[in-house]
């Protein structure tokens, strides 16, 4: 992908630039909290110009598409809205990509540091089927929006959702509902992505400066950082490739079977690890939300240790003033955190990936700048997930009689 420059919007009264993965656009414009709570009202628009965009054109595209992704694509119709994953042989999750198609051509969005590592496999990938991929980022933004009508939002301030072919190019997050073929490990009544209501909309990368404009103008419509959607994000259970995967990720320790994997659909690179893992065995790890002790002042970050106390093997007691009848403790680590934010209702927040034998009741700590941190747990994928084939029994043969 071609170097990207700053976004316009970040000229905006209060932007603060984000760091890492997310430089270019704006963490926040001096205050996050209402920033989540425009978002939350419809009123609030997010900068993630940073983003990639990649275009597959050619009548091949969706059963090509489909061949090697994890999300049934075939029958995906005009303007409908979803998301699929690329995964190792292993099923180890490499790219998660968000897929929209005008008819003529499937639009895929994806994190700007997964770009050109997914247009090269693409590439590799084609063979001779009729398929042409583009790199669109220098010539199409990105624009997020919680509105009930984002493209209403968006002209609001003076700007259309790019259709190129006669299509809106908006991207609505299916995270609010189990998709067809789908299924859902969080046992909850009401699941938080219930409310999740996030659109993604492409614009002439070109007219920013004018959404900038009339932004600094509009009395209603506002501008909200990454800071206020990473929060809103992280309430929601929603996975973000670029912050809860690591080269281990299976889809399933994040509950992403929800809306990214078609569990009926035929043979893509990584199928068979999916299928036994849920039908047969259970994920080694599991997605938490964590709600933290604030009053260190400390808010951990991704990468943070997450840790948990076990019962010392061996002798409970070392030493003669120990008591025997008391188990000794100790700290071991059990986990990473991998998005945190501080929410305008629950305070600070975290995911977390841990390790699945980690009851569900257990207190943890996070290690964050020397200070340990106590938190809550809130199972999303319980220990139970997976092994949802019932499959009898059968009689060990060969094996010893009981009668000696």
């Amino acid at each position: 992908m071609t170097h990207m420059t700053n976004s316009p919007l970040l000229d905006l009264d209060g932007g603060v630039q984000a760091e890492g993965i997310d430089a270019g656009v704006a963490a926040h414009y001096g205050n996050p909290m209402i920033e989540q709570r425009s978002l939350l009202a419809g009123r609030g628009l997010v900068d993630l110009s940073h983003h990639g965009v990649l275009g597959v054109s050619g009548p091949d595209r969706l059963t090509w598409l489909n061949s090697i992704a994890s999300q049934e694509l075939r029958s995906l119709a005009v303007g409908e809205s979803t998301e699929t994953l690329l995964l190792d042989p292993s099923g180890h999750l490499e790219y998660a990509i968000r897929v929209l198609d005008d008819g003529v051509q499937a639009w895929l969005l994806v994190e700007a540091a997964e770009l050109p590592g997914l247009q090269a496999f693409l590439d590799k990938m084609k063979f001779t089927l009729r398929v042409q991929i583009v790199d669109f980022t220098l010539s199409y933004a990105t624009i997020g929006s919680m509105a009930v009508e984002p493209a209403d939002v968006l002209g609001s301030v003076g700007l259309e959702v790019a259709s190129p072919n006669g299509v809106a190019l908006a991207w609505h997050d299916p995270w609010v509902a189990v998709s067809r073929g789908g299924y859902q490990y969080a046992e909850v009544a009401e699941h938080p992505g219930a409310s999740w209501r996030w659109t993604e909309m492409l614009v002439v990368r070109p007219e920013l400066p004018v959404l900038r404009d009339n932004l600094a103008a509009h009395p209603v419509v506002v501008p909200a950082g990454l800071l206020a959607l990473e929060a809103l994000r992280i309430a929601a259970w929603r996975p973000r490739r670029a912050m809860e995967v690591d080269d281990k990720t299976l889809p399933h320790e994040l509950d992403w079977l929800r809306t990214a994997v078609h569990l009926n659909k035929g043979c893509y690179r990584g199928q068979e690890t999916v299928a036994k893992v849920h039908n047969l065995g259970h994920p080694p790890r599991r997605l938490v939300m964590l709600h933290l002790d604030g009053s260190e002042g400390v808010l951990p970050v991704h990468g943070d240790d997450v840790q948990a106390d076990r019962v010392r093997k061996g002798p409970a007691a070392e030493s003669a003033t120990e008591s025997a009848t008391e188990p000794a403790i100790e700290r071991v680590t059990v986990g990473t955190v991998t998005s945190s934010a501080i929410h305008y209702e629950l305070g600070p927040i975290a995911l977390a990936v841990v390790k699945r034998n980690v009851p569900g009741t257990s207190t943890l700590f996070v290690e964050s700048q020397d200070v340990s941190i106590s938190a809550s747990q809130q199972v999303i994928v319980p220990q139970s997930a997976g092994s949802v084939a019932d499959i009898p029994r059968l009689p060990r043969l060969g094996g010893r009689s009981s009668v000696q």
